[in-house]
């Protein structure tokens, strides 16, 4: 005897998307005309960082176009000796008459405070600065030096983001909140209390800029560690306890499938909560690799939880004993990079082409189905299938592509769909 299945009554349905936004300031990041804001209900922020000498200005430059092209918002760059800090306006001008607002984002640690005074222009044409108050010596060495930084800051009117690290956590902090902790009659375990001192670094440390005259709505906050848990407890309590907008991302994630893994574990975790706005994926770059992965991670993690669109997206299917030949794989990731490459151009020609769906599909199991939910999609033959593709528009089939130029004449009916739907949107806008 089979019994009937009851639904639950007091279960409510399961929301969609993220929990509303955490509620924080605004801090706005200028050049020339350019704007970004971080915080106030603004979109999440994609940001990335360049792995090349500073002092390179062309090789620097060339670099932060590429990472602005693939949809960088914002880039960081290392300033860590004269020689670079001499760079920067070289940089920022070699930018600028590339065509590239993109806002520059100045990272400092030890001497930031010595660059930052020994060489105006670089504070000048810098958009924001990072600084790292666990870098800059202790006691009042450690006060002066971070007081300088933020009067530069004050003098140029430049938002900073005060970013606490792990690896770097104040030594005269961590002690006394140890000895703090020992003489409690239920002591936190040692990891609990350095999770605290890292919120505690951040929030103390912000306010200490506030009272030299660095306005609260200059100032983001991070506190970066390299594991998964730790980073969501962090990010939590630092979230409850202040309004600063935050900064996200695992600090030496880690290369390939490991740090893209363990950064959209973490970041995905606190962006559905509502926590997060603006995150960096550090990914060590394969020998060779491509700089610019890091920020298509960030945006596809942005994107597939329906938080921000980038660039058309492809659905495709992983493949089984039923799609024996590769040409549908082949095929997903040349459309894949086709409109990739397109977006530096549609974005500004096609408003709304960054929502378009592309489906895939490798044979007739799921293929026409998925096809027909997307915008645009293509069914594929699978082994033993009869030699055809159906094409879909809109979920209608519109036409049967066969041959060996399928590719080809697919990619053509993609570009004067976006053409026509979206051309047609900036027409009436």
């Amino acid at each position: 005897m089979t019994s009937a299945i009851t639904p639950f009554a007091h279960q409510a349905p399961l929301a969609v998307g993220a929990q509303s936004r955490r509620q924080t300031r605004a801090v706005p990041v200028t050049w020339n005309d350019k704007q970004v804001v971080i915080g106030g209900g603004a979109p999440v922020v994609v940001q990335s960082m360049t792995n090349t000498d500073t002092a390179h200005a062309i090789e620097t430059a060339i670099q932060v176009k590429e990472l602005a092209l693939a949809g960088s918002e914002m880039v960081r760059i290392t300033v860590n000796s004269p020689e670079a800090a001499r760079e920067v306006p070289a940089i920022r001008e070699q930018l600028d008459r590339m065509g590239m607002n993109v806002p520059l984002v100045g990272d400092f640690h030890f001497n930031g405070h010595k660059l930052l005074t020994d060489y105006p222009e670089c504070a000048q044409a810098l958009s924001k600065y990072r600084i790292n108050p666990g870098n800059m010596g202790g006691g009042k060495r450690r006060d002066d030096n971070f007081a300088r930084m933020i009067e530069v800051a004050c003098r140029y009117e430049k938002p900073v983001r005060i970013g606490v690290n792990w690896g770097s956590l104040d030594h005269d902090l961590m002690a006394r909140m140890m000895d703090d902790n020992n003489r409690q009659s239920q002591p936190w375990e040692a990891q609990a209390v350095m999770r605290d001192a890292l919120v505690i670094s951040a929030i103390s440390n912000a306010r200490r800029a506030e009272e030299l005259g660095l306005s609260p709505n200059a100032i983001v906050l991070s506190c970066k560690v390299s594991h998964v848990q730790d980073l969501i407890t962090v990010y939590r309590d630092l979230s409850q306890r202040c309004d600063y907008p935050l900064h996200l991302g695992l600090t030496e994630a880690g290369m390939g499938s490991k740090g893209i893994v363990a950064s959209t574990a973490a970041l995905s975790v606190l962006l559905q909560q509502g926590i997060g706005d603006t995150i960096r994926i550090s990914l060590t770059p394969e020998p060779g690799g491509d700089r610019t992965r890091e920020v298509i991670v960030a945006q596809e993690i942005l994107q597939t939880m329906g938080l921000r669109a980038f660039a058309p997206m492809v659905v495709a299917c992983p493949g089984c004993g039923r799609t024996s030949s590769t040409v549908f794989q082949e095929l997903a990731d040349d459309i894949q990079r086709f409109l990739r490459e397109q977006m530096p151009i549609w974005r500004q020609q096609y408003p709304g082409v960054e929502s378009m769906n592309v489906a895939v599909m490798g044979c007739v199991v799921n293929g026409p189905g998925e096809s027909r939910h997307a915008d645009i999609g293509i069914s594929l033959p699978g082994t033993g299938e009869v030699p055809s593709a159906p094409v879909y528009l809109d979920g209608e089939r519109v036409v049967t592509l066969k041959g060996d130029t399928i590719a080809k004449e697919f990619q053509g009916i993609v570009l004067d769909y976006v053409q026509r739907r979206y051309g047609n949107k900036q027409a009436q806008q």
